[in-house]
């Protein structure tokens, strides 16, 4: 960062700073991953530079020559890896491309039926605190109390009940596999079309360590940067009689000119996702994560579902007396990143939390197996059964260095910001 540390040496020491500490800490939120050096490369390229209002072969500018490679790249690649009809890889995150689709296919005052916030939906899917949950009627299917899994004669009920003209499949916290045939059964029994938003599991997706919701639904919504391990960003596939629809959606109707730096990085990611290690990668995501949630059911937590079919896992807090809240703060004092999380039918607020979320797609990426998901696990059981035991926290943090300096995480990068 030789030049930015000559112009402008706040910034450069704010981006040392946070080099080191994803170097330095655990990451186990389950949302976050690390992308590779070519990611890297090709989102800090000149690409930045370039606008490139429409799509490629059909631009507002001159000069696009190279950035339409990019993006047909990007666009081919993603229909490559999930068998999809139509792929726009133009949407600059997740719920925007989640927007792109609600406006193709619904207008305001129409209605939406997805998963309940509280159970492990999404803003996006019907809040009422964003967009989607203020331009439609929004109705909400849950998880069964006891089982904790998708209750599909409840989304049934409601499907019958309220006739949404679109059903949203897809969760932000939710540990188990997802039965796409069952929702398009139900949306076909009313006339509903399908949209699966598959941002958490798009790498599981990719890789075949998940069903594809593809052959089973109109519309495909997914980030970029989870378990994808691209950059931050949002990718659509749609039936191809959506195709001229979403794209105008997209472009002129909610966004101006493209990322182009971004879709480069989009292009990379994508083509390392169609390797075999990509999918050696999104196996041992599994095991990890099944690792971790069998130890720390050994450990005495009790686990949302009782454990986990993918990535991450739920960990109820409330048997030991401590808030979610709690758990992150102190964790993260000892170097373990993780968020609280509403569990279902959680009787504390979203602020405070009776449970955590936690992944393993950043452990996995870092080269950690089971191995130390089992030792990980015994730091988690140390550190939130004893989190005002400052001997025991000081012994976990260094654990947990030691665990880091054994996986390094962009290793020229750290020497350079030391």
């Amino acid at each position: 960062m030789s030049y930015l540390m000559q112009s402008d040496p706040e910034v450069a020491e704010a981006i040392s700073r946070e080099t080191r500490r994803q170097s330095g800490k655990l990451e186990m939120i389950a949302s976050e991953n690390f992308v590779s050096e070519a990611v890297l490369e090709a989102q800090g390229s000149v690409m930045t530079n370039k606008y490139a209002e429409g799509y490629p072969g059909r631009r507002f500018y001159g000069g696009c020559e190279f950035v339409d490679v990019v993006e047909r790249l990007a666009i081919e690649r993603s229909k490559q890896l999930f068998s999809a009809e139509h792929a726009n890889v133009q949407p600059h995150a997740g719920v925007q491309a989640n927007m792109a689709v609600y406006c193709t296919v619904l207008k305001p005052g129409d209605t939406i039926l997805g998963m309940d916030l509280s159970h492990g939906g999404h803003l996006s899917h019907g809040s009422p605190a964003s967009f989607s949950g203020k331009l439609y009627r929004s109705f909400f299917y849950g998880v069964d109390r006891k089982t904790e899994t998708i209750d599909f004669n409840q989304v049934e009920d409601q499907a019958k009940k309220y006739h949404p003209k679109i059903i949203v499949v897809g969760a932000s916290s939710y540990p188990r596999i997802i039965d796409y045939e069952k929702f398009r059964k139900i949306a076909d029994k009313v006339g509903a079309l399908l949209l699966a938003d598959i941002a958490h599991i798009g790498g599981l997706v990719a890789a075949g360590m998940h069903p594809s919701p593809v052959p089973y639904c109109e519309f495909v919504t997914m980030t970029t940067h989870k378990t994808l391990r691209g950059p931050r960003g949002g990718l659509i596939l749609c039936k191809e009689r959506f195709a001229k629809d979403l794209d105008e959606n997209i472009f002129p109707g909610m966004q101006g000119g493209p990322l182009m730096h971004i879709i480069a990085a989009k292009a990379v990611a994508l083509k390392e996702a169609l390797t075999e290690e990509f999918k050696n990668y999104q196996a041992q995501i599994i095991k990890n994560a099944k690792t971790l949630a069998d130890e720390l059911l050994k450990s005495g937590f009790r686990l949302v579902t009782g454990g986990t079919d993918n990535h991450l896992m739920l960990v109820d807090l409330s048997d030991i007396g401590i808030s979610g809240l709690d758990a992150q703060e102190t964790l993260d004092r000892v170097g373990i990143t993780i968020n609280k999380n509403r569990i279902p039918y959680d009787k504390r607020g979203a602020q405070t939390t009776s449970g955590i979320r936690i992944g393993t797609p950043a452990l996995t990426t870092r080269g950690m197996k089971e191995p130390e998901m089992r030792q990980i696990a015994g730091l988690f059981a140390t550190v939130l059964r004893n989190i005002r035991d400052e001997k025991k926290l000081e012994e976990v943090k260094e654990q947990v260095r030691l665990l880091c300096e054994r996986f390094p995480l962009y290793p020229e990068r750290i020497k350079n910001n030391r």
